[in-house]
């Protein structure tokens, strides 16, 4: 508990009686001419820092119109707003790091001020040519600034995870004790499964190039794309929660659709700590 009052509300049993605000406590009550008790809630005075890591590989530039595709850019920046928001009223600090080519952009959550400043960088929608291993090197980059990022720090790893970080990678991660978080960016037709279509012609982007042609695929190649898209992200939950890491699926830039996966995801933690797991 912190010193800063964050507001006042009626005493619930259990609660600390040195949260109870006495005077207060006593004008109420002398109004209602019965007992009344108010309990001060105050801030906590050190909130976690988050850092928001960003995956600027070729594949995570796909735009959805006129392409019947998910908008990657605009699920990732309505889901890092998401996050912003809920650590600014945390009293939370934000960092931020991605890899543009093979240089990184570091901005350490060392101040409300870059907190607030943070959107110029998510926002940014060129630029989408890191290699492969990008969430690689974007975890080595934080164990080597590990003085800004404490233990129990949160950070969000917002990616489709198409090219995912090696075991090692994920568990020298976990070993810095921080909270990891990674939020899955995938189209829910074209990536998470496959349609049924035979000899269909439909468009293709090449995510090296982001260049858009016509292919044709008979039902045989549709199935087997099927099965590899699916089996792919059922391997990716299960490696992620044998880790200890419980992820969050995004297959929607819709604003309200991301602020359900989110939730989903709060509520379940609070019912797995509440289960002492």
């Amino acid at each position: 508990m912190g010193s800063d009052v964050a507001g006042s509300r009626p005493y619930r049993p259990g609660d600390d009686v040195d949260a109870i605000d006495w005077a207060s406590s006593a004008k109420l009550s002398a109004a209602r001419g019965q007992d009344e008790f108010i309990v001060r809630e105050r801030y906590a005075d050190e909130a976690p820092y988050v850092v928001c890591v960003l995956d600027r590989r070729p594949s995570m530039s796909h735009m959805a119109a006129p392409l019947p595709w998910l908008s990657k850019p605009d699920a990732m920046r309505i889901s890092i707003d998401l996050v912003t928001q809920a650590a600014t009223q945390a009293r939370s600090l934000v960092g931020y790091v991605d890899f543009k080519g093979s240089e990184p952009t570091w901005s350490p959550p060392t101040s409300e001020r870059e907190t607030r400043e943070l959107g110029e960088g998510h926002r940014d929608t060129s630029g989408f040519d890191a290699p492969a291993n990008a969430m690689s090197l974007a975890l080595a980059h934080l164990a080597e600034h590990r003085r800004s990022l404490p233990s129990g720090s949160f950070v969000f790893l917002f990616s489709d995870f198409v090219e995912a970080p090696s075991e090692d990678d994920w568990l020298r991660a976990i070993e810095h004790r921080w909270d990891i978080v990674p939020v899955v960016i995938q189209d829910p037709v074209w990536e998470q499964t496959f349609p049924y279509v035979d000899n269909i012609a439909f468009p293709f982007a090449d995510p090296r190039t982001g260049r858009v042609t016509h292919i044709r695929m008979n039902a045989e190649e549709a199935n087997a794309r099927r099965e590899h898209n699916e089996h792919r992200l059922r391997a990716l939950f299960k490696h992620l929660r044998m880790l200890g890491v419980e992820p969050i699926l995004v297959s929607s830039a819709d604003p309200q659709q991301i602020l359900l996966a989110f939730s989903g995801w709060t509520e379940q933690r609070i019912a797995q700590r509440g289960a002492g797991w």
